[in-house]
């Protein structure tokens, strides 16, 4: 198996395709990548930017240049010494629009009977024969039933129905005796709808009634049965192509958690591949280990994302702002409570279509348990689930503490309890293989999706794969867990910012900062919220955080749109004000004016400077001190595009902006300047040194400091490279800086790849060694 060095994340779109994507190839060689990382390239829904709605599994994209791109991409590659990885997608296809999916077309056409209908994850009699397609509005519900604006059409291949800009097709024979005496033009489509297979339903019926599996609550992801051999051989065509035609040298899986048997299909796809490197998006939990039986690599390193941040989060902020918390809240956050009662939520709204398919298929077995019980205990088990999913009979530890958990909290549902744990215990039950592609959905939604807004105290910790409640990671914590992922996960991914990150990594960095300064923070968050007040101090302090931790002193041009759209979604997802379905527009005007602000209140915009002032040079040493630690600790360093710069980036769709390029490259080359050039000269030095020299990465030891500020120190020896970081640099600069502590090298010269500096294991001196860069990147001079 061929393993990248590293690699370097590029967002394929139709503005950036992939000849766009080759030409830049040789910049991202320069810059000391060894591998590109292309995201999904199947073809996709017509104007998606990301790829991730795939209508069709025979061939690349044309929009993203198709065949032809990834050959002339490929081949690039091979002419620098480059590998290719791309990012699948198994679990789930686009269906917005019906017609560019030829598999639902047709499953709409014909219904169970379709050659496809297998293909897709439908509880055909749970609608009566027929697929339920939830998208009509409630203004288009008429008296008896009549769905308004719907419409016959003619299309190539015969009638078709149409409401509004959503076209349908229709089942051969049932239109053509309908006419005149059908009444009304809107009266006959209606008739002719009655006859298909599918029903076009109010899209409220999505949370109650849906009769087909999606990808999490997305009704235009529908999902599909990859665990069917015909299945995984028809939606991974093109990807066998890849690989006999070696054009493309690993995968990273998206969301393995949907597939009924990760594991299987972990095999399968090892077969396919010819034993390829491959990488899951799994979302681990705190000591939740990724199962060692899985045909992977590792995971696409979220788990080392939160790890690192953490290690760079002062632990003595977390009282303080514990207080400032509960004093905006006005109590206490229980965050295993508010993790519990928001996945509940989500149990019993978007997602209780699920938890009902689940009850149909344990009532085959346990006729006589009342459904609406068996919904209760499903769902309340699914809030208690403590990590994403099991995969029986691995992980059936997590399903027992769930019982119990689901028992202490609902003593009056232990005789149900009783009757179902046999049951979803049982490997080989259908009821029991879709809880666990089920609870996985339920914990993304209610905790990332949800939770993550609700909690404001360091919101640097509010990052997906990570748990908020965990505020810091020890330097002896920290090795112990390099030590374990150097002898079980040498070739996981490790990354700082993701396409799906909430916050990018120099945010992050920003906003960490204020665990080591909480009470300037308090008086600074309690001025803003005077001058600009917003109806939820606590929603208000996770608004500063990011205008905070984007902040930049020239006021881009796209800061206050991407600022509104940031306020938008976030108070939204938060949903305990406002939602995307029920808008609360006082409330929403109250927020986006405390927005506003930051660009037209001069004092806001003093209090936002004076608080940069402060964080704006620890920042910057958090941000170098966490890209260098990513991208030398044991894995595989991904950079998401352009964050060889500042990456200050929020939630999606902010963090999928075009890049430029030219600009980055031009850096590179010293031809233009930019304050990030730190940033981008660590990121080279560092991938370079990985791709160019990969023996002196191939163990793990920590190093060690001797004197009195040794505790702002994190240093580790992969085996000939030295990695030195500062870490808490507020309160190393209180204490006067590094004074006369020593690093503690193992014997030889030694030289900082960063600035020529070179340094005997004896006379390591932090002070000096650490003069230009808060980091260092040491080697042993050759004898």
């Amino acid at each position: 198996m061929r393993v990248p060095a590293s690699t370097y994340r590029l967002q394929i779109t139709p503005e950036f395709d992939l000849f766009a994507a080759a030409r830049r190839l040789p910049y991202l060689r320069d810059l000391g990548a060894d591998w590109v990382y292309l995201s999904p390239l199947l073809a996709s829904e017509p104007g998606s930017n990301h790829g991730y709605d795939v209508v069709a599994h025979d061939h690349v994209d044309p929009a993203r240049g198709g065949e032809e791109g990834l050959a002339a991409l490929s081949a690039q590659a091979r002419r620098l010494g480059m590998g290719v990885l791309v990012d699948i997608v198994p679990n789930h296809v686009g269906v917005a629009t019906p017609a560019e999916d030829p598999w639902w077309w047709e499953v709409l056409k014909y219904g169970r009977e379709a050659e496809h209908a297998h293909f897709f994850d439908v509880d055909w009699d749970a609608g009566n024969g027929r697929l339920r397609v939830p998208v009509v509005g409630d203004d288009d519900l008429a008296p008896g039933g009549l769905i308004q604006h719907l419409a016959v059409i003619e299309g190539p291949d015969g009638p078709r129905l149409a409401y509004h800009d959503n076209v349908y097709p229709v089942a051969p024979g049932t239109a053509d005796d309908v006419g005149v005496a059908a009444g009304s033009a809107i009266e006959w489509a209606n008739t002719v709808h009655d006859r298909q297979h599918y029903q076009l339903v109010s899209w409220h019926d999505a949370d109650d009634a849906l009769n087909y599996r999606r990808f999490f609550a997305v009704n235009t992801l529908a999902a599909v049965r990859v665990e069917e051999p015909d299945v995984f051989a028809e939606t991974h065509r093109e990807i066998g192509r890849w690989f006999r035609e070696g054009l493309v040298d690993g995968l990273r899986v998206d969301h393995p958690d949907g597939l009924r048997d990760p594991k299987r299909y972990l095999d399968d796809l090892a077969e396919l591949t010819g034993g390829a490197y491959v990488l899951v998006e799994k979302i681990l939990e705190p000591g939740e280990e990724l199962p060692a039986s899985w045909a992977t690599a590792g995971t696409t390193g979220y788990d080392a994302l939160a790890v690192i941040d953490r290690l760079l989060t002062d632990p003595a902020g977390e009282q303080p702002l514990d207080e400032l918390e509960t004093m905006l809240r006005g109590a206490p956050v229980d965050w295993r409570e508010m993790v519990h009662d928001r996945k509940r939520e989500v149990a019993d709204g978007i997602l209780r279509s699920e938890v009902k398919r689940i009850v149909r298929d344990l009532r085959r077995h346990l006729p006589t348990l009342p459904a609406f019980r068996a919904e209760d205990a499903v769902a309340e088990l699914m809030a208690c689930f403590a990590v994403y999913r099991s995969y029986l009979p691995e992980g059936r530890e997590h399903l027992d503490t769930a019982f119990a958990e689901a028992r202490r909290r609902r003593p009056d549902l232990q005789a149900t309890y009783d009757a179902l744990e046999p049951w979803l215990g049982d490997p080989d039950l259908a009821a029991a293989k879709r809880f666990q592609q089920t609870s996985g959905m339920v914990m993304a939604k209610g905790v990332e999706d949800c939770a993550f807004y609700r909690w404001s105290r360091l919101t640097s910790l509010n990052e997906v794969g990570a748990d908020p409640s965990v505020f810091s990671v020890s330097v002896d914590r920290f090795h112990e867990l390099m030590a374990v992922r150097t002898e079980q996960w040498p070739h996981a991914m490790t990354t700082l910012s993701t396409h799906d990150t909430k916050r990018g990594e120099d945010v992050r960095a920003r906003i960490t900062v204020l665990a080591e300064m909480p009470d300037r923070w308090r008086t600074a968050l309690e001025e803003l919220l005077r001058l600009a007040p917003v109806p939820d101090p606590g929603f208000g302090a996770l608004l500063w955080q990011a205008v905070l931790g984007a902040w930049t002193p020239e006021h881009l041009p796209d800061l206050p749109g991407r600022l509104h759209g940031y306020a938008e979604k976030a108070m939204r997802e938060a949903g305990d004000h406002t939602t995307w379905t029920e808008p609360d527009e006082d409330y929403e005007r109250a927020v986006h004016a405390a927005v506003d602000a930051v660009f037209t209140s001069d004092d806001v915009r003093r209090v936002l400077t004076d608080l940069a002032a402060l964080v704006d040079e620890p920042a910057r040493s958090n941000a170098l001190a966490a890209k260098l630690i990513a991208l030398t600790m044991p894995g595989v360093p991904d950079v998401y595009q352009g964050s060889e710069l500042w990456e200050t980036s929020l939630v999606d769709p902010d963090n999928r902006r075009p890049v430029d390029f030219d600009h980055r490259a031009a850096v590179l080359a010293g031809e233009q300047s930019d304050d990030a050039v730190d940033k981008l000269h660590v990121t080279c030095s560092a991938l370079t040194l990985r791709r160019e020299r990969p023996e002196l990465f191939s163990t793990y030891a920590p190093v060690t400091a001797t004197g009195e500020a040794g505790d702002h120190l994190i240093a580790f020896d992969r085996g000939g490279a030295v990695t030195v970081a500062t870490r808490l640099p507020v309160g190393l600069a209180a204490r006067g800086g590094w004074g006369d502590t020593t690093l503690d090298l193992p014997p030889g010269r030694w030289h900082d790849v960063l600035t020529g500096v070179s340094t005997d294991a004896g006379s390591a001196r932090l002070a000096e060694l650490l003069a230009v860069h808060p980091v260092a990147l040491l080697v042993k001079e050759e004898s």
